[in-house]
């Protein structure tokens, strides 16, 4: 399925495909200080801005 997905990007618009490689999806672990619980914050963020958002709190 996601090949199919990918093969659909590259067909329609090029140019927005090679854009879309430019963002990552990046997960990152968050401890919760009430419960001492990690939980986990997802975002699509552009590639050059990976290492601001790792650093955020």
């Amino acid at each position: 399925m996601a090949k199919s997905a990918k093969t659909a990007i590259k067909t329609k618009d090029a140019r927005a495909a090679a854009e879309a490689k430019n963002w990552t999806k990046v997960i990152r672990a968050v401890r919760s200080p009430k419960s001492g619980a990690y939980t986990f914050k997802e975002a699509i963020v552009h590639k050059d801005k990976i290492k601001d958002f790792l650093a955020q709190k």
